[in-house]
C-alpha cells in the first residue's frame, strides 16, 4: 500500500543528526571501564616476569573526524578515524629480587571505528535501530611508564601496548552498541506513531515499511491517517502514489497526501463534528426586518414572519458527506457542501422545520507551519449557490422561487460569516507532525504537487 505520508531525512539531516550522535558517543566512550589487567613474560628464556596493571583510569576519549553515509537498501554508516584517547593507571611487577611500582600513561592514537546502523519498525509501527557491524582498528599504543628500572619495563611494554590494543578494539564496539540500544533506539521510538489531536480525533503515524535508504536521502513512509476516536472505521478511499521531488536543499521533507487530508475530513464527518448550530442570535421578527440580531440584519420571507413572528430560530449547518479536498501545483481547493436547516423554536420547545437550503462553493486552503504543526485557513472563492440543480425540490411548498433566492443570499452570510471562521479556528491550532522529542523546525518550505504537499525544513535539536 501506498504511504499516506512520508519523511523524507536528506544528507544535511542527517549530517546534523550525526554531530549530536557523535558528542553522545564521545562522553560514553570517555567513561569506557577496563578492568585491572596482570600477566606474565618470560625474560630472554631465563626469568619469569610478572606485572600487574590497575586503576585505569580512560581521561579522555576524542573522535576528531567522522562522518555518516547512506548505504542504498541497507540502513546507515557512520565511519570514524583519527580517534584518540589518554588512559592513566598504576603498575607493578615482580621478577626475582626485583619490586618496583609506580604510574604510567597511555595514549592510544590512531583509532578508526566503522559502524554500520540496521533500521527497521516493529509491530506497532515504531521505528527501530540496531547495530548490525562494528569493527575498531587501532593502529598506534604508546605506554609511558615512570619507574626506576627502565631497562626492564622496555623489555616488556610491547607486550602491554599489544594487549591494550586488543582490550581497547574489543571494548570501544561494545560501548558503541550499548549507546546505540540506550540512547539513541529510545529517542528514535520517541516519534509519535499516533497522536490525539482533540477530544473528536487522532492521527496514525505508524511505520507502513521500514525506513528506506537511497543513495541522497533516508525515507520513512508512515500510514498517515486521521482515525475518529469514538470509533475507527475503515476509509473508503486509498492515497496515491507520491512523485516526491528532487529536493535536498533542507534538512527534512514532508509529504502530506491528499489521502492523509481527506481522512481528516472523514474522520470529522464520522465523529460529527462538521455540525453547527446556531440560536442565540436569529430570530423571526417584522420589527427588526430580517433573520438575526446581528451587525447584518438581512430581510426574511414575509411568509415566515407572518407564520412565526417574533419566533425565535435555530440554524443547523451540516456536511452531508466528508468535504473532499484536491491537491495540485496551483494549491489546495476543495467544493463543499453544506446544508443549513432551518427551525422556528416554538413556545413549548418543539422545532418547526421551516427550509432546507443545500449550497456548495469553491473554497481554497492556506497552508503553512507553526510550531511544529500544519495550520491552515480556508477562503471562500465564489459565492454560496445551490448545491443540485433542482434546489426547489429542498424548500418546503409555502416558499416561492423569489424567497428562495433570498433565502440563499441569507444562508451565504451565514456560512461565510459563521461557518468558515468556526473551522477556520480550529485549522489555526492544527496538527502535529511526525517530530521525535525536542526537535524545532525553522527555515519552512511550502510546496504543492500533484495529490500531495511538500513541506521542507531545517531541524534543531535542543539537548536536555
Amino acid at each position: 500500500a501506498n504511504p499516506g505520508f512520508v519523511v523524507r531525512i536528506t544528507q544535511a539531516g542527517l549530517d546534523y543528526a550525526h554531530q549530536h550522535g557523535i558528542t553522545v558517543l564521545e562522553k560514553e566512550l570517555a567513561q569506557l571501564k577496563l578492568q585491572d589487567i596482570s600477566g606474565d613474560f618470560r625474560l630472554r628464556h631465563v626469568a619469569k616476569v610478572h606485572y600487574e596493571l590497575s586503576r585505569l583510569d580512560l581521561r579522555s576519549f576524542h573522535l576528531p573526524h567522522s562522518r555518516i553515509s547512506l548505504v542504498p537498501n541497507v540502513g546507515l554508516q557512520v565511519a570514524i578515524s583519527n580517534a584518540f584517547a589518554e588512559m592513566d593507571g598504576n603498575w607493578r611487577v615482580k621478577m626475582y629480587f626485583i619490586r618496583d611500582h609506580g604510574s604510567f600513561d597511555l595514549k592510544v592514537e590512531n583509532i578508526y571505528i566503522k559502524i554500520n546502523l540496521k533500521l527497521g519498525s516493529d509491530a506497532s509501527g515504531k521505528p527501530t535501530v540496531d547495530t548490525s557491524d562494528c569493527s575498531t582498528r587501532i593502529s598506534k599504543v604508546r605506554v609511558l611508564f615512570s619507574g626506576k628500572f627502565g631497562w626492564l619495563y622496555n623489555l616488556f611494554h610491547s607486550a602491554i601496548e599489544s594487549r591494550f590494543r586488543k582490550i581497547l578494539e574489543s571494548k570501544v564496539c561494545e560501548n558503541v552498541v550499548r549507546s546505540v540500544r540506550n540512547e539513541l533506539q529510545p529517542y528514535v521510538r520517541t516519534l509519535p506513531v499516533t497522536a490525539r489531536i482533540d477530544a473528536m480525533a487522532g492521527i496514525d503515524y505508524s511505520l507502513v515499511a521500514p525506513p528506506t535508504a537511497t543513495a541522497q536521502s533516508l525515507d520513512v513512509d508512515l500510514k498517515g491517517e486521521f482515525f475518529s476516536l469514538a470509533h475507527r472505521s475503515a476509509v473508503p478511499f486509498s492515497p496515491l502514489a507520491l512523485a516526491f521531488p528532487p529536493d535536498h536543499d533542507r534538512m527534512v521533507y514532508f509529504g502530506a497526501s491528499s489521502y492523509f487530508f481527506n481522512t481528516a475530513g472523514f474522520a470529522y464527518h464520522a465523529a460529527g463534528a462538521l455540525v453547527f448550530e446556531i440560536t442565540d442570535s436569529t430570530v423571526l421578527s417584522p420589527r427588526n426586518g430580517g433573520l438575526c440580531r446581528c451587525p447584518y440584519p438581512l430581510p426574511a420571507p414575509l411568509q415566515l414572519e407572518k407564520m412565526y413572528p417574533n419566533t425565535p430560530m435555530k440554524l443547523r449547518l451540516s456536511a452531508p458527506s466528508a468535504p473532499f479536498l484536491n491537491i495540485g501545483p496551483g494549491g489546495l481547493s476543495l467544493k463543499p457542501i453544506v446544508d443549513i436547516q432551518a427551525y422556528a423554536i416554538l413556545p413549548n420547545s418543539s422545532l418547526a422545520p421551516l427550509f432546507l437550503l443545500s449550497l456548495t462553493s469553491n473554497v481554497s486552503a492556506v497552508i503553512d507551519v507553526k510550531s511544529g504543526h500544519i495550520v491552515g485557513s480556508l477562503n471562500v472563492g465564489s459565492v454560496w449557490s445551490p448545491a443540485l440543480p433542482q434546489a426547489k425540490a429542498l424548500f418546503l411548498p409555502h416558499l416561492f422561487p423569489p424567497q428562495v433566492r433570498m433565502l440563499q443570499s441569507i444562508m451565504n452570510v451565514f456560512a461565510s460569516n459563521i461557518l468558515l471562521p468556526q473551522l477556520n479556528a480550529r485549522l489555526d491550532q492544527g496538527f502535529p507532525l511526525p517530530l521525535p522529542d525536542r526537535i524545532q523546525l525553522s527555515n519552512i518550505l511550502v510546496r504543492f504537487h500533484q495529490n500531495f504537499l511538500l513541506l521542507g525544513a531545517d531541524v534543531h535539536y535542543q539537548p536536555r
